[in-house]
């Protein structure tokens, strides 16, 4: 376990941190539950790829609840180990009593849930805020006020809200887009205005109603926020939240910012997340799905195979992928010549373009790619004056 000093040090190594919340806002996606054993072993993995935040739960739920928190808290992680509660003394002592380093205090900001959610007054959130960051300050603890639906509260406002939350002693403020309203333009001026008016550091966590939850996470760096909140694969409420995978290589390739996150492990813990919450990695997963690095498309697979980073951003060996050609509908000569060439076998470029007529109507006929043994075969056929090659010509 780490005290404030030390959690302070440590996040203070990298320009860009994550706190990953897979464990505690990716759990709460409908129909996911992790194991006990499952929730220490995905806090393991995110230490050791080098998150260096984990939200390991809510410890106001009690039971296993709380019990797997404190059992991460005293695994001795480099991570520093962050508990989640409402603004209240009874929820921060639960963590407290989890031996956690840090706690996320959560307040709603909007207007619309202080008045229909909480029933109160702006007033009595500010006076909330105080009552528990001084609460918890006091126990030598990291803190973080997490701003509910801070995208929907007036601007005027959330100054405010931050600036309280400062000035009772929270170390950052977390900006929820809860209801992942927000876009790119509008994400940065927000957060641009939080930071030049209350001086305080900025954790991004936004979700993915309308698609935007990475865009708005960068969004949110590029206007000086210091902290990003992930989950794996983007499980979490509803549609999700900011993919770890995705903020973290979107950070280093498009902003030039290395976030200290092993990248070549990436595919490893969304697969092993995948497993616990019973879900599929889509193939056009953004970063660790299958199809990523998959090239069909004659042009490209030519240009491929001329020069990599013609059709890929970055190597797949960097995301702990493979790089696939594949062989369908939309294949080249090129394709084909490489794939069996890859076999020992040279083929002319009229040898070539025969085979490839074969290939893309057995593609289509069969409504999928082929295999190289497919691929084989037909060549074969084709030799050998059985296959539908010399039955055209």
């Amino acid at each position: 376990m780490m005290d404030k000093q030390d959690v302070l040090t440590k996040l203070a190594k990298n320009k860009l941190l994550v706190c990953d919340t897979t464990l505690r806002d990716g759990e709460q996606a409908a129909g996911i539950v992790f194991a006990n054993l499952e929730k220490v072993r995905i806090a393991k993995l995110l230490d050791e790829i080098g998150v260096q935040q984990i939200e390991a739960g809510i410890p106001a739920m009690g039971g296993d609840e709380k019990a797997s928190i404190k059992r991460i808290a005293h695994l001795g992680l480099n991570a520093s180990i962050l508990g989640w509660n409402r603004a209240s003394t009874e929820d921060i002592q639960h963590s407290i009593d989890c031996d956690v380093d840090s706690v996320a205090i959560s307040m709603s900001s909007s207007d619309i849930h202080i008045e229909h959610k909480l029933m109160k007054s702006r007033q009595w959130v500010l006076d909330r805020i105080v009552e528990a960051v001084e609460y918890a300050k006091a126990h030598g603890l990291y803190i973080s006020v997490n701003a509910e639906d801070a995208s929907r509260a007036d601007p005027a406002f959330m100054v405010q809200f931050a600036r309280t939350a400062k000035e009772a002693g929270a170390d950052r403020v977390r900006y929820c887009d809860t209801l992942g309203i927000m876009t790119p333009s509008g994400m940065y001026n927000a957060i641009k205005r939080l930071i030049d008016e209350v001086r305080i550091p900025i954790e991004m966590h936004t979700h993915n109603d309308f698609g935007m939850a990475t865009a708005n996470a960068i969004a949110g760096v590029q206007a000086g926020a210091t902290f990003l909140s992930t989950t794996v694969m983007g499980i979490g409420e509803r549609t999700g939240n900011s993919p770890l995978e995705e903020v973290v290589m979107a950070s280093k390739h498009l902003l030039k910012i290395d976030t200290g996150i092993e990248t070549k492990r990436l595919r490893e813990i969304a697969e092993y997340v995948a497993r616990a919450s019973s879900r599929e990695i889509p193939a056009w997963k953004p970063i660790v799905g299958q199809n990523c690095f998959a090239h069909e498309a004659g042009i490209h697979t030519d240009g491929v195979i001329k020069f990599l980073s013609n059709y890929e951003p970055y190597s797949p060996e960097e995301v702990g992928m493979s790089r696939k050609i594949i062989i369908g509908k939309h294949s080249g000569r090129s394709t084909i010549k490489q794939a069996l060439g890859a076999r020992g076998i040279d083929l002319d470029d009229a040898s070539a373009a025969a085979v490839l007529e074969i290939v893309r109507a057995t593609s289509v006929s069969l409504k999928r790619s082929l295999s190289e043994n497919e691929l084989l075969y037909i060549y074969q056929d084709y030799q050998e004056g059985t296959g539908p090659a010399r039955s055209t010509r």
